[in-house]
C-alpha cells in the first residue's frame, strides 16, 4: 500500500532521491509520499551542482529538478512519488501537519549546527505525527536525543552506525494496544 516518509531538512533532496531509487528497485506497490520540512529551500541550480556527485541518481535528479519547485506544494513526479516540501520553521510546521508518517528521517542537520531541530517539543511533535508501528532514525546517538524520542513515545535503541559513525539511533512507535 501507500507509504508516507517525513523528514526534517530537505537540503539537496539527496535523501528523497535515494529513497525514490530504492522504492523503484524494490518494485513496491502503492504510492510513496515524501514530506520534508525545510526552513530555507536551496535554489535548483545549487541542488543540481551538489547532485552531480551522485551519478547513479542522475535519472531521478533530472526528473526532480525538471518538475519540482519549492513553491509548488505537493508535486507528483513522473511515475514516481508525491513530494511535498513544507517551507518554514519545523517547530511550527510539523505540529500543524495534517498527516502521520510511517517513517521519519531526522538528519537534515547535526544537533550542534541546528539545535532547534532537536528540541524535545519538536521531537514530541514528530512522535505525535508517527503512525502506530512507525519508525524514526538518526545518525545521532546523543543521550538527550534518545531521551527526547523516548519521551515522545518511541521505543529507542542505539545500534551500529554506518561509515565513520560508530553508533546511531533507531526508534519505533509501539503499536496501540
Amino acid at each position: 500500500g501507500d507509504f508516507q516518509i517525513a523528514e526534517l531538512g530537505f537540503g539537496t533532496g539527496l535523501n528523497f532521491l535515494v529513497t525514490w531509487a530504492a522504492w523503484d528497485s524494490a518494485g513496491r506497490p502503492g504510492q510513496l509520499h515524501f514530506t520534508s520540512f525545510e526552513a530555507f529551500p536551496m535554489n535548483l541550480d545549487d541542488m543540481g551542482q551538489a547532485l552531480v556527485h551522485f551519478p547513479q541518481l542522475q535519472h531521478y535528479a533530472g526528473m526532480l529538478l525538471g518538475t519540482w519547485h519549492p513553491d509548488l506544494g505537493a508535486t507528483t513526479l513522473e511515475d514516481g512519488p508525491i513530494l511535498h516540501v513544507v517551507t518554514g520553521d519545523a517547530r511550527l510546521t510539523v505540529p500543524a501537519w495534517q498527516s502521520k508518517a510511517d517513517a521519519w528521517y531526522l538528519d537534515g542537520f547535526s544537533p550542534a549546527k541546528n539545535p532547534q531541530l532537536w528540541e524535545p517539543a519538536l521531537l514530541a511533535a514528530v512522535g505525535a505525527h508517527t503512525k502506530s508501528g512507525g519508525t524514526a532514525a538518526t545518525y545521532s546517538a546523543a543521550g538527550h536525543i534518545r531521551r527526547s524520542l523516548q519521551d515522545a513515545g518511541f521505543a529507542v535503541t542505539r545500534t551500529d552506525g554506518y561509515g565513520r559513525k560508530r553508533h546511531m539511533t533507531r526508534a519505533r512507535m509501539p503499536h496501540a494496544e
